[in-house]
């Protein structure tokens, strides 16, 4: 009894997750165009007659504004000069907007987010180190550590190529699991680099733990500088 209970609130805990982020969408889009006609035709009348004022035109104008404001913020400096601006410039932070689809496409790994626990994430790319003008023999990968429930918000961390594993599971499947389980693959299944031997695979496998030199730091995760 206790199972099928627990069943069925994760069945509507995921209903939850799914109908969540589409309400706040539409309430969105409710409340920016429920009085677009009405604002539109109010702007469209300082320059054009009533009488040729017809249904719709003061929507397609709003709709046209808009566009604009973000072609505007997309491909001029404006964006960045508001982002300057105290407490209202995080609304106007440039850069690529994390979704679903983009996440469905990359690569899905396991990382030491921290010296005991390990996470769930994306590769996002691999950097090179320079130290004193020479490539260190130790770069690392941004890796896209996501929120859950809402997956496409998240932060980005930089973690040394050691403490990253490559996994051959779909990232879908990753998806999957994150929303608390609601399908789990029959495996992980880990994948090494390519510069990397069977022997170093196994042990990397095992432990899924950077080898520690007096030289670096142990946390594999670097939020400052290096």
């Amino acid at each position: 009894m206790k199972e099928l209970l627990k069943k069925q609130f994760t069945f509507l805990l995921y209903g939850f997750v799914f109908w969540l982020p589409l309400i706040l969408v539409i309430y969105i889009v409710i409340l920016l165009f429920g009085n677009a006609e009405k604002v539109g035709r109010m702007l469209l009348g300082v320059a054009i007659p009533e009488k040729y004022l017809y249904a719709g035109m003061g929507f397609v104008l709003c709709i046209l504004i808009v566009y604009f404001s973000g072609m505007l913020l997309k491909l001029t400096n404006v964006g960045r000069i508001l982002h300057k601006i105290p407490v209202i410039g995080i609304f106007f932070g440039q850069g690529e907007i994390m979704t679903v689809g983009r996440l469905s496409n990359m690569q899905a790994c396991l990382f030491l987010y921290s010296s005991t626990c390990i996470s769930f994430g994306w590769i996002l790319a691999e950097e090179k180190v320079q130290i004193s003008g020479e490539n260190a023999s130790f770069p690392l990968f941004c890796v896209y550590f996501p929120n859950i429930p809402t997956l496409v918000t998240g932060s980005v961390f930089a973690v040394r190529k050691d403490a990253v594993m490559k996994l051959d599971n779909t990232s879908t499947e990753v998806i999957n699991l994150l929303l608390y389980a609601f399908r789990s693959p029959a495996a992980l299944k880990y994948l090494p680099w390519e510069d990397e031997s069977d022997e170093e695979f196994k042990k990397r496998s095992k432990n899924l733990r950077p080898e520690i030199k007096p030289d670096r730091p142990n946390n594999p995760c670097f939020r400052g500088k290096l």
